[in-house]
């Protein structure tokens, strides 16, 4: 376990190791006559190419960064992200499989030493991978075709260390993507370690889900037959390709549609099962042969039993309204703003106006460009930008949310989809249209 340990640490740092050397090579080739727009680009790519390949082999918490920055793909510019994009949209399908004597041992320990005794058929080649475990194709004793999620050996451990050792290379991360906000991005990821690692609460909230859209027309969640606590059995879910898929082949068509139904999942969701789905990466997502939006991994949920706040919705209106005297008092009253900070009405527009844009207009065309052009707008350092920034305040309560509404977006513009969204708030978030 040790050994193990160390191994970790030391890919992880051979992350900063690197940078440095690329920076000194990128020095060098600066004074011998490279542009300095060309050194940095490259020390980019070098740098993403690196960073991925061994957050990807991590898997733990690592892997799970990984995946939250490639949702945020959208919001880095072109020329910068274009070189690992492929490296980015892997993270959202894929992780290096664990081995056959390490899927044995999980197994052994939480169904007992005759667990093979549980299936009819059991493929040890895994069918899926991510961040906290791997998806496995079985028939259930009963003839179920299912779907068995095993959570890796030492998840855990490798989790907390793994959000230590990355707590330190906030340096790399700024190379790759100046404007997130990597702190607050790994307290949202460690808070929510504890419930992914527990697949019984897991499947808790996956019944609720699962009984709630049994018949539903556009969104199918498979049902849970068995949980431990580190392994998850599920009826199977015949997919063609997830939305990561769409975002990386779909027509415009396909990509509206995915866009649609992904969008109104998440929206819709809370008012009808008093829980919010708070892993948005597309891998999660999948599309079937009938049309319909196959929905997986409910290992980070929000419990929200009136829906979304009330206030969020009056919020929204209050922006979409144009009413930024009323959007300001909101804000100051829900704890959005710091106590004894001015934002005059003004200019709350002009910071605000452009990024709640989806929620003012009709129909929305998502889009990188856009989601980049804002991200650029209010990451400029800028004396008037930080002015602005530290008046801001995001309450614990809508931390989550908060996570969700921005990975969503990102995904929407990834897709590039065409949405009929402020009708969608209208219908589903408490507040918003009454």
């Amino acid at each position: 376990m040790r050994r193990s340990t160390l191994g970790r640490g030391a890919k992880l740092a051979t992350l900063p190791l690197g940078f440095a050397g690329r920076t000194a090579i990128g020095v060098g080739k600066r004074v011998g006559g490279k542009p300095a727009e060309a050194v940095f680009s490259e020390i980019q790519r070098r740098t993403a190419d690196q960073l991925f390949t061994v957050l990807g082999e991590l898997k733990g918490g690592a892997m799970k960064l990984g995946q939250a920055m490639s949702i945020f793909e959208s919001a880095l510019p072109e020329e910068l992200v274009a070189p690992y994009r492929e490296v980015l949209t892997k993270l959202q399908d894929a992780a290096p499989p664990m081995t056959l004597r390490m899927l044995e041992e999980v197994l052994s320990e939480e169904l007992g030493e005759d667990w093979r005794a549980e299936f009819k058929t059991f493929d040890d080649r895994p069918a899926a991978s991510a961040s906290l475990g791997q998806v496995h194709r079985a028939v259930w004793s009963d003839g179920t075709d299912v779907a068995v999620k095993i959570q890796y050996p030492g998840a855990a451990r490798a989790l907390r260390s793994d959000l230590r050792a990355i707590s330190r290379l906030g340096r790399l991360f700024a190379v790759l993507a100046p404007g997130i906000d990597l702190k607050a991005l790994l307290a949202e990821i460690e808070a929510r370690a504890t419930e992914e690692l527990d697949y019984e609460l897991e499947a808790s909230a996956q019944r609720v889900f699962a009984a709630e859209y049994a018949d539903d027309p556009e969104v199918v969640v498979p049902y849970v037959l068995h949980a431990t606590p580190r392994v998850l059995v599920t009826s199977w879910l015949e997919s063609d390709q997830s939305i990561a898929g769409v975002i990386r082949n779909g027509s415009p068509e396909e990509r509206d549609r995915a866009g649609f139904l992904y969008a109104t999942f998440l929206v819709s969701s809370p008012a009808r099962t008093g829980l919010l789905h708070a892993d948005p990466h597309p891998g999660n997502f999948r599309l079937l042969s009938d049309g319909r939006l196959g929905v997986v991994d409910f290992g980070a949920a929000a419990r929200l039993p009136d829906g979304f706040p009330r206030p969020l919705g009056e919020l929204l209106r209050l922006v979409s309204d144009g009413d930024w005297e009323g959007a300001a008092a909101s804000l100051r009253a829900n704890g959005f703003l710091l106590p004894h900070t001015r934002f005059e009405p003004a200019e709350l527009a002009d910071y605000l106006g452009p990024m709640l844009a989806p929620a003012r207009e009709e129909v929305f065309g998502f889009s990188r460009s856009w989601l980049r052009g804002e991200a650029a707008r209010v990451a400029i350092p800028t004396p008037e930008n930080f002015s602005r920034a530290v008046k801001i305040n995001l309450p614990p309560e809508y931390m989550l949310i908060h996570r969700v509404w921005m990975g969503g977006i990102g995904v929407l513009c990834q897709l590039e989809a065409t949405l009929p969204f402020r009708g969608m708030l209208a219908d589903n978030v408490p507040g918003f249209a009454d």
